[in-house]
């Protein structure tokens, strides 16, 4: 018997709105981009502090927001993606709508590329340090979207991203994802290393979730039968 082609987990999308306007690429296994990526997208992958590129995975990030792009390089690098990510946003309000924006399309790009969960671990937990810090990431590709975020941030901003939008961030992630992720700071006293290691630990969970199991191809990781309902 020969073995299955293995699918391509990747999405290219734009969502743009009055507020934000996003163009994004993802392969959630590292390597290239799909075909249909935005050739401006793919122009802009060497500009940016958050921008790195290796034989196994292409990022870039630039949101406007320089830790939002931190944060997101972090993700994308330790969840072994490739991601392209470029915003344009609403920054003469404030952060609000371009770190809400670029989560939730980046969640919608994560459930999309993902399609079925067939086949996947499912379940997946990880413990990241930052010197001080450390955080607690559960994730559950459930089809079902909630979210429990208790990072203790006491700043009121790091660089020019509000604290309170960074729990926001990923729970916006979450709700556009369709999983259900508990993320908690246990320890830490500088702020900038418990956002940090919450988003690691979030990445090594969702890198394990994600993960293809041999032998359970086609096989839902579910008594019900189906996490589509």
């Amino acid at each position: 018997m020969g073995s299955e082609k293995t699918s391509q987990r990747w999405v290219a999308l734009a969502r743009d709105t009055n507020e934000t306007k996003i163009q994004l690429a993802l392969n959630l296994d590292g390597g290239e981009f799909p075909a249909d990526t935005d050739s401006r997208l793919l122009a802009s992958v060497a500009e940016g502090h958050a921008s790195q590129s290796s034989k196994s995975q292409t990022i870039s990030v630039n949101t406007g927001i320089g830790f939002l792009d931190h944060m997101l390089h972090a993700l994308a690098k330790h969840s072994g993606w490739s991601l392209a990510l470029a915003c344009k946003g609403d920054l003469h309000i404030d952060d609000h709508h371009t770190a809400e924006d670029c989560c939730l399309a980046l969640g919608y790009a994560f459930a999309s590329a993902l399609g079925s969960a067939s086949g996947l671990a499912r379940f997946g937990s990880a413990y990241a340090p930052l010197d001080e810090a450390l955080s607690r990431a559960v994730v559950d590709l459930s089809n079902r979207p909630y979210s429990v975020v208790e990072l203790g941030l006491r700043r009121e901003r790091i660089g020019d991203l509000s604290c309170e939008m960074i729990p926001h961030c990923l729970q916006s992630f979450a709700q556009a994802a369709r999983v259900t992720l508990h993320v908690d700071c246990l320890r830490g006293e500088n702020d900038h290393h418990r956002a940090e290691s919450a988003f690691k630990a979030l990445a090594v969970a969702i890198r394990q979730a994600t993960t293809r199991i041999p032998g359970k191809e086609g096989e839902v990781p579910s008594t019900k039968g189906t996490l589509s309902v």
